[in-house]
């Protein structure tokens, strides 16, 4: 649809103008393959954090945890998953950072790795609230800092952004050997 102005060329409709830069705008779209990482990003508190998805077999809402006498106090309790067993590891503890009060978000990440000596450990790990699951783009996790509180150090992978806030990539697997170690 055209118009005509006093001069006698036309201008496109405003309307018809708005959708050709989008057209044109689409074609410019480039497909770009890119190194992903699955991440299942939590919250302890405000802070965020992530863990690789293929060390996260399931993510539970908060249940009923048992209390076991005589266990260290990042060790909460054991629940209930269809019939096995699992321990719950109370995961601000053993990171430096005060948990929530609970709510209705917190949730139980069940973590597994392949552990050392071929020893797999698993445990679920309470959290305040999930945030998402995604792809990460490899590229976009950097370095940590040497400004991390010194329990984070050794167990932080990396950092990226997620709606404008660092979450700090964490090594489960490091985790795990760490806090069995802690144990002995």
């Amino acid at each position: 649809m055209s118009t005509s102005t006093e001069s006698g060329i036309s201008e496109k409709d405003p309307l018809a103008s708005v959708l050709e830069q989008r057209r044109d705008a689409d074609q410019r779209i480039v497909e770009v393959e890119a190194a992903t990482v699955k991440c299942v990003i939590f919250a302890i508190d405000d802070r965020l954090f992530a863990f690789p998805g293929g060390n996260v077999a399931e993510i539970l809402p908060l249940t009923t945890i048992h209390f076991v006498p005589g266990c260290p106090s990042s060790l909460e309790g054991v629940i209930n998953v269809r019939g096995d067993i699992t321990s719950v590891i109370r995961l601000g503890d053993l990171l430096g950072c005060a948990h929530a009060p609970d709510s209705r978000r917190a949730a139980i990440l069940l973590g597994q790795s392949r552990g050392t000596d071929d020893v797999p450990m698993r445990s679920g790990l309470r959290v305040d609230r999930v945030e998402d699951v995604l792809d990460i783009i490899e590229e976009s996790i950097r370095p940590p800092t040497d400004t991390l509180p010194e329990q984070l150090r050794g167990l932080a992978t990396g950092i990226f952004q997620h709606h404008g806030q660092a979450v700090i990539a964490l090594d489960l697997e490091r985790l795990f050997q760490d806090y069995r170690c802690a144990l002995r």
